[in-house]
């Protein structure tokens, strides 16, 4: 079974990072939620607060398969500025492990000249802050070991690709099957 971990900074979309982790739940994945601040709770963008999982200087990045960044002001810019989760996402890049992104997020990998030569999405107006990276319009966008995403309203798309990539499509189909009823 996967592990993944989400990056939860003051300031975060709230709806991109919980979606995330309720809809990794549900496919039986294990999705960790790390603060990157020095209290284990974080409050978000909309001024909700979600008791994280760990402290990042105490969680274990080496069991890790795959990274989350939730968008969202100020908490994309609070990403962007911690040294600790830039040099682990640096690594994790270095040793192919997945890195995904949603909203504004994308600019943390592209901070990281992660996304160089790569198709890449993000919400509009970031776009020049993904360096070297090959922009598009996608709800979302995979490339090799990233998974990029335009925003809020993407999210279970977002979510489904990660599903998709670390199970397998037809366990993203069952998760999006027990949560949408048509």
């Amino acid at each position: 079974m996967a592990n993944t971990m989400i990056f939860l900074a003051d300031g975060f979309e709230e709806i991109e990072g919980l979606m995330v982790v309720d809809l990794l739940r549900r496919a039986k994945l294990n999705i960790e939620m790390v603060s990157i601040t020095r209290d284990i709770m974080v409050t978000g963008s909309h001024g909700i607060t979600v008791k994280a999982d760990a402290l990042i200087e105490d969680a274990d990045f080496s069991k890790a398969d795959a990274f989350v960044l939730p968008g969202g002001m100020p908490g994309t810019r609070n990403l962007q500025s911690h040294s600790l989760l830039n040099e682990e996402l640096k690594k994790a890049n270095e040793a192919g492990k997945l890195l995904c992104a949603i909203c504004a997020a994308p600019l943390v990998l592209g901070a990281n000249h992660i996304l160089e030569g790569k198709n890449a999405c993000c919400y509009p107006g970031f776009e020049e802050e993904l360096l070297g990276a090959i922009t598009n319009e996608n709800p979302v966008t995979h490339d090799g070991n990233t998974i990029t995403s335009r925003g809020l309203g993407t999210a279970i798309a977002f979510a489904a690709e990660i599903i998709t990539t670390l199970c397998d499509k037809e366990t993203a189909d069952q998760v999006l099957k027990s949560i949408i009823y048509m």
